[in-house]
């Protein structure tokens, strides 16, 4: 064995990524097509950039994603933190088996349930479906994720470090709030953005939720691609697209600037 991959497995390895990532790279080129026909090449043009800069409800959309993934992200980890907290930290009180099960159902749960039932309860209670209920059903749905991702990091913590902090004189609160979450802040950040890429990506619960002017770019999008592909999308995914790439690149940047 000479530890050099075969012929096969790298086509194996070409062929998957290919798969994945080629339609992405034709999305990424035909934002530039000059034609308003998505798979006719008419010359390289910007046109349709400038035709997302002037429509006023693609922008609208975007922006609501944006408030709504940042609101929702954050209440998410925020509950999920303190979730975690209870579920490592607490030992077997009562309700715990109740609470972990409350938590995780959403990862089981189709979203489409999920959705139909926060709709009932929206309706129940006479909350009229905007902004904020479309919040709170994408809270509900990156909780059981966020708190996965931080009792993971929990399990893992010594807490004979917070331990020696309390000898030293810190409070147990203080002790949590200057040993032990400085220590879990990457797992609580990595939590955060699944929040959020949830929230931006989730289009079923939104539809069930939202209401006149809480429409999100997910909703938006489908929309108009039910009346036909306009390029103008493929120039929003691009953008879309470019960010995360720019927030993965300079994550990966920062984790190596650490570890160095």
């Amino acid at each position: 064995m000479n530890g050099r991959p075969s012929a096969f497995n790298l086509a194996a390895v070409g062929l998957g990524l290919a798969f994945l990532y080629a339609p992405i790279v034709l999305l990424v080129l035909y934002s530039f097509n000059d034609s308003r026909l998505v798979t006719v090449w008419g010359g390289f043009s910007t046109r349709w950039y400038g035709a997302l800069l002037r429509d006023r409800q693609m922008q609208d959309a975007i922006w609501t994603t944006l408030r709504v993934g940042t609101i929702a992200a954050t209440l998410a980890t925020l509950v999920g933190t303190l979730a975690a907290v209870a579920l490592v930290r607490g030992g077997r009180f009562k309700g715990r088996t109740g609470l972990a099960g409350m938590i995780y159902a959403t990862l089981v749960l189709p979203e489409i349930i999920l959705g139909l039932s926060l709709l009932l309860l929206f309706v129940a209670a006479g909350l009229p479906r905007g902004f904020w209920t479309v919040t709170l059903s994408h809270a509900t749905l990156g909780l059981a994720y966020a708190t996965v991702v931080v009792q993971a990091r929990l399990m893992q913590f010594d807490r004979s470090l917070e331990e020696a902090a309390q000898d030293l004189g810190r409070a147990p609160w203080q002790a949590f709030l200057t040993v032990t979450l400085p220590n879990i802040a990457p797992a609580i950040a990595a939590a955060w953005m699944l929040a959020f890429t949830l929230s931006m990506d989730d289009l079923v619960i939104a539809s069930f939720t939202s209401g006149p002017g809480a429409t999100t770019l997910p909703m938006r999008l489908y929309s108009q691609v039910r009346l036909g592909v306009n390029p103008e999308i493929n120039a929003v995914s691009t953008i879309l697209i470019g960010l995360v790439a720019t927030a993965v690149i300079g994550a990966y940047l920062v984790q190596q600037r650490r570890r160095t």
